[in-house]
């Protein structure tokens, strides 16, 4: 009923850019929260980024400065621009949407499947 379908993943030298697609779609009432988060072998899922449907805006200590998160007027799409990349930053990346599918539901996290960002020389 609701998908979360990311895209721009790929490799790129370190000091490189990427920009980070996620759309969401179905049944959405409304959104009040998107972010990313990602995941390195071995390790345990992060946050990343996020953005209210306010505006507002939080981001992890390790990116901060380099990635910038930001969403589309109607707020089903999400991005996060990742500049001056670092091999650290190699993980799979994952769209997370805070969303209510209908009137008088409760808000549900949804996730989708995560697209990967290698940075290698």
């Amino acid at each position: 009923q609701v998908q979360l379908v990311e895209s721009g993943g790929g490799l790129v030298q370190p000091g490189g850019s990427l920009r980070l697609s996620c759309a969401a779609s179905g049944r959405i009432f409304n959104i009040n929260v998107m972010g990313w988060y990602r995941q390195a072998p071995g390790n345990q899922r992060q946050l990343v980024a996020k953005i209210t449907s306010g505006g507002p805006t939080n981001y992890a200590d390790s990116v901060k400065g380099r990635f910038t998160i930001s969403r589309d007027a109607g707020q089903n799409t999400v991005y996060l621009h990742l500049n001056s990349l670092k091999p650290e930053d190699t993980a799979v990346y994952y769209c997370n949407a805070v969303i209510r599918t209908e009137p008088g539901s409760w808000p549900t996290d949804y996730w989708g499947q995560g697209t990967q960002v290698t940075v290698s020389s």
